[in-house]
């Protein structure tokens, strides 16, 4: 690997930037001083320094995200404001990518990565991790409702869904509403939003809290996000592991 490409792709900086940290002497290579981008190294086994503190070689990057109302699940977009746009520019790379999606209308837990073996493994049919979701929903609904989720339910346009698990949280009288949480095995097109559909309400909030084995960090506020830890990640690959239950 050339040392100009993994010094940019390290974020040291643009490849101008680098360019010029090579000639003002500032990278080492294993102790000797670099003098050309073209250079070409191990990242798994040469020491590469700036200014004598080491650039550590990373290949995949994983975050997780609290996703705002009103940005759009994509990398990029013409008209609107998509949830890389959130990244600073120390994190930002163009090589990341949302795991899955939530609608534009809803918040919550969203896996950022660069790991494309990981996206798909958490994303495929044999491996569709467990996703839960918070909504309010209009009216009351009451637990023999949400009971029928339990058993898999057929949506209005004759879809046949998995059973899911649904709870209710709380009835809001004075509001009318009802808070309960979904846990959904698949992932069909606006899915929680048409199940309450086909119980005569429609859902007015959505948030999801957990996906997989990883919930929605305490604090971490809607439009921010931080690096997954180590525990977090080992999880969410054992959970990109285990077969869909039947």
């Amino acid at each position: 690997m050339r040392i100009d490409k993994f010094l940019h792709a390290m974020r040291i900086g643009t490849r101008t930037q680098v360019r010029r940290l090579i000639k003002d002497g500032q990278i080492t290579t294993n102790g000797e001083p670099v003098i050309s981008g073209k250079q070409q190294i191990n990242p798994g086994s040469d020491v590469v320094c700036l200014d004598d503190v080491q650039v550590r070689y990373q290949e995949y990057f994983y975050y997780v995200m609290n996703k705002p109302l009103g940005v759009i699940t994509a990398t990029t977009d013409s008209s609107a404001k998509t949830v890389m746009d959130l990244f600073n520019k120390t994190d930002f790379r163009d090589d990341l990518f949302p795991v899955g999606r939530l609608d534009k209308d809803t918040e919550g837990i969203l896996v950022i990565t660069n790991d494309g073996a990981l996206s798909h493994a958490l994303m495929s049919p044999a491996h569709h991790v467990t996703k839960l979701y918070e909504a309010e929903v209009t009216g009351e609904i009451t637990a023999e409702q949400l009971a029928t989720f339990n058993a898999g339910i057929t949506l209005k346009d004759g879809t046949l869904l998995k059973p899911a698990e649904a709870e209710l949280v709380a009835f809001h009288e004075i509001e009318n509403f009802t808070t309960i949480r979904i846990a959904i095995h698949e992932g069909k097109y606006h899915q929680v939003k048409r199940m309450v559909g086909t119980l005569g309400e429609r859902v007015v909030e959505l948030k999801r809290i957990k996906f997989g084995s990883l919930a929605l960090p305490i604090g971490l506020l809607a439009g921010n996000y931080r690096a997954l830890t180590d525990d977090e990640l080992q999880a969410l690959k054992a959970d990109a592991e285990q077969p869909v239950a039947e």
